[in-house]
């Protein structure tokens, strides 16, 4: 933990629920559409998640005078294909068959942006899952779901997916904040 007042830059449900379950006290204040700019050309997926983890970060902490500003963006990436959260259903089911039965990963950029003292950490958290060769009916069922609105990739690994398994790495990543990292990173701050 830190002595520092957490403050989340996320609208993510899940992020919060994991802080909160882990006995992080904080706030959530959400970044502003515009620091949530989409891929660079020639950006690689890691690159993408660190920079809009920092520019999550960096649009919070312009708008607080003292805390720990945790930013933090999460992409599945399948042979260098960056799947972030599907347009829509017909988005979702095409990067739902390009993961069937195929081994991908997931990243997160990681930033805490301490304020007032403006000392910023960044990290890259990697997970390697295998998404086993569902039917086509569990598809269609998963996308009926709406379970896919939202999430990187097109699922949730904390939706109970039979058909989805880590290989290596943290689950928490999956979920959409690398737990082990924060703590880790949090332990670096002075004070």
């Amino acid at each position: 933990m830190t002595a520092h007042p957490l403050i989340l830059a996320s609208t993510s449900p899940r992020r919060r629920q994991l802080l909160a379950e882990a006995g992080y006290q904080f706030q959530v204040i959400p970044p502003d559409d515009s620091a949530e700019s989409g891929e660079v050309a020639g950006e690689t997926p890691a690159e993408l998640v660190v920079r809009m983890a920092r520019q999550k970060a960096a649009d919070v902490a312009q708008r607080v005078s003292a805390g720990l500003v945790i930013g933090c963006d999460t992409v599945a990436e399948c042979d260098g294909v960056v799947l972030g959260k599907p347009r829509d259903l017909n988005h979702a089911r095409e990067m739902l068959q390009l993961l069937r039965g195929r081994h991908h990963r997931v990243l997160s950029g990681l930033c805490l942006w301490q304020r007032p003292e403006n000392q910023i950490r960044l990290a890259l958290d990697t997970t390697v899952l295998r998404m086993q060769d569902f039917t086509d009916t569990a598809l269609e069922n998963h996308l009926a779901s709406g379970d896919w609105r939202g999430k990187a990739g097109a699922f949730g690994f904390q939706d109970g997916l039979d058909w989805v398994e880590v290989v290596e790495g943290s689950v928490s990543n999956v979920v959409g904040l690398p737990m082990e990292l924060l703590a880790q990173l949090c332990k670096e701050i002075p004070g």
